[in-house]
């Protein structure tokens, strides 16, 4: 779903990008009043884990692939603030590294799944929980918040495709809804099982209890970068290289890219560093870097914005 340069005018980037720097502002603001100290490199391993999971593409139909977003995952682990500012580091690393996603239109798809997703997708997981509690209920609310969430960011790419008049808003309603209605699909089911792989190892992750220690946490920081650089190295290349669903539906109405020059010279494109032809590796050297940089990124504005010795405030 990451826009490139040149799929939306001007007025609509822009339009995108101020909605997007009031968002991820407030979503800064109340990390540095709510997060506790203790949880600051959870932020960076939230961030390393999406941009691996991101990376892996499955099929789903008609030659289309799709990939996680984990706006909604991220919000049930660490409040929809947090998943915000992951999200967007996420969009960050992706945009300027591995030119996945537009510069100009980086305020569009930070609008679409760093801030729509995963809010929207919270919402509807807390009202989940609140009419189903207990582990059951969270992991029916994640699934069904990550499917409703990514249904609703595709729709604001289609009405922001229509706003640009590269497709009309009836076709791109219809296309982009079609086919992120399948990859939703995908999008709860992984959550839905990383929710609840965690509920079984981890489950100080999503409920805090008094037995929580600074140390457990540490631990569970290293062994999940540790697990996402995994993914990045040995799964990512194997992705499915099939369009994903903007790709597959600018295919089909025959989309294409308005000519706006080189904004800013990626150095791995398409997740292949400049001078390594090696394919595959390539893929995984390209994942890997990103994974570390996304989970330093996040874990230094972390520690930026919340002192350390906070004390724990309600979320």
């Amino acid at each position: 779903m990451h826009l490139p340069d040149g799929f939306i005018d001007g007025k609509t980037a822009a339009t995108a990008a101020a909605l997007s720097a009031v968002g991820v502002g407030i979503a800064l603001r109340r990390v540095r009043r709510q997060m506790p100290a203790r949880k600051v490199p959870l932020l960076g391993l939230m961030a390393a884990f999406l941009f691996a999971a991101q990376m892996v593409n499955f099929p789903v139909a008609g030659g289309t692939s799709g990939h996680l977003i984990g706006g909604v995952l991220a919000a049930s682990l660490l409040g929809p603030s947090a998943a915000v500012v992951a999200v967007t580091t996420v969009l960050i690393v992706q945009c300027f590294l591995f030119a996945d996603g537009g510069v100009l239109a980086l305020g569009a798809n930070v609008l679409n799944m760093a801030i729509i997703n995963p809010a929207a997708g919270y919402a509807i997981y807390r009202l989940v929980c609140w009419k189903m509690p207990g582990i059951r209920g969270r992991v029916t609310a994640v699934a069904f918040g990550g499917w409703c969430a990514t249904v609703l960011a595709a729709l604001s790419c289609a009405g922001q495709l229509a706003w640009s008049r590269t497709i009309s808003w009836g076709a791109g309603f219809t296309a982009m809804a079609g086919v992120h209605m399948l990859i939703g699909v995908g999008e709860g089911l992984i959550s839905a099982l990383v929710l609840l792989a965690i509920h079984r190892t981890r489950p100080e992750m999503i409920v805090e209890t008094s037995l929580s220690r600074p140390q457990r946490w540490a631990d569970l920081t290293c062994y999940g970068l540790l697990g996402a650089l995994g993914l990045a190295l040995f799964v990512a290349p194997f992705a499915c290289s099939w369009p994903d669903g903007l790709e597959s539906v600018a295919a089909r109405f025959g989309i294409h890219a308005q000519t706006v020059g080189v904004i800013w010279p990626a150095p791995a494109p398409n997740y292949q560093p400049r001078g390594m032809p090696w394919g595959m590796a390539a893929t995984a050297v390209g994942g890997t870097v990103g994974a570390l940089i996304a989970f330093g990124l996040a874990l230094l504005l972390g520690w930026v914005l919340v002192p350390a010795k906070k004390g724990v405030k309600p979320t």
